[in-house]
């Protein structure tokens, strides 16, 4: 009995010395992008496939969510990995800004690149009779989701411009696609949209009726300040829009957190900027990424990962 019992052990110890460990565990990669109909989904789904392609034992996802305030959220909370958002909902966040969203300070931000501008594009249906912000007093407008970065925006852009909600006919939260859908029933007057150049919202609402994308005047932009920029929405950007209309942007930033290995952060800091031609397929605006102005006004510190690679670059000593 005690001969075939050692007779056992020896074999599983001669299968457990002889047999390859098991592989270690895939790094789960989340990325937090927006609502589907808008510019950081499809990105975000083209940089999921770059980190599966580019960065070993890695497995990427991509969630949809509410845009920027939800994002870094989530992401300080160890719900995602890299996020998507805007410039100023990134410094409301390292601030701890409430009435944007954030209790309480966001301390485990981290940078990794400035990528494209966030075009801040008001438009309209012809309908309406609305051509100017003041125009919009009385009107049914649909400000973006609730607490997200479009919203932010919506609130900067109206008070810089003699307006807030109360001026209006109707509010209406809602996130991209849900506010086309009802400008094409008649329901609402006009959105704001903050995303970049020809999004897939937009284009839809233009081929399904005749619109007006109103100007952001430069008094209004100078008036709001950093981080928004004035910018051109030019001319044919959306079906029957014959004109370039003066506007305004904001950065975008990819962030990520500060207790992921720097390894990793490095690896999809690199493949990120070697792919640049794959992020520009999945959208316009990722024609807009350039290394040269990834570290442009970066509101939170970069993560060292990130760091090295612009090291590597020459663009930090």
């Amino acid at each position: 009995m005690f001969s075939i019992v050692r007779a056992g052990l020896a074999v599983a110890l001669t299968l457990t010395l002889t047999q390859p460990q098991a592989a270690k565990a895939d790094e789960f990669l989340n990325v937090l992008t927006g609502g589907t109909s808008g510019v950081y989904y499809p990105m975000g789904v083209a940089l999921a496939k770059v980190f599966s392609d580019k960065i070993p034992g890695t497995r990427p996802s991509v969630q949809a969510t509410k845009g920027s305030v939800e994002n870094l959220v989530l992401l300080n909370a160890g719900k995602g990995e890299i996020a998507f958002t805007l410039g100023d909902s990134l410094a409301f966040a390292r601030d701890g800004n409430e009435e944007a969203g954030f209790k309480t300070k966001l301390e485990k931000l981290r940078g990794i690149a400035a990528i494209y501008p966030n075009y801040i594009q008001v438009v309209a249906t012809k309908e309406s009779g609305i051509k100017t912000l003041a125009d919009l007093k009385g009107k049914r407008l649909s400000v973006g989701a609730p607490k997200s970065g479009t919203e932010l925006n919506t609130r900067a852009i109206l008070t810089a411009a003699g307006l807030s909600y109360k001026d209006l006919g109707k509010v209406e939260y809602l996130p991209f696609g849900e506010s086309v859908e009802l400008m094409k029933n008649r329901q609402l007057d006009a959105t704001l949209q903050s995303a970049g150049l020809g999004v897939a919202a937009i284009r839809d609402l233009a081929s399904s009726v005749e619109i007006v994308v109103v100007e952001i005047p430069a008094s209004v932009v100078d008036k709001i300040g950093a981080p928004y920029v004035k910018a051109t929405v030019p001319a044919n950007t959306y079906t029957g829009q014959t004109t370039d209309v003066a506007g305004a942007a904001v950065v975008n930033y990819l962030v990520t957190r500060s207790d992921l290995p720097n390894d990793l952060v490095y690896g999809m800091t690199k493949s990120i900027f070697d792919s640049l031609p794959d992020l520009a397929a999945s959208h316009s605006a990722g024609k807009d990424i350039r290394l040269d102005k990834a570290l442009e006004g970066m509101p939170v510190p970069l993560h060292p990962g990130a760091e090295k690679y612009f090291r590597e670059k020459g663009m930090v000593r």
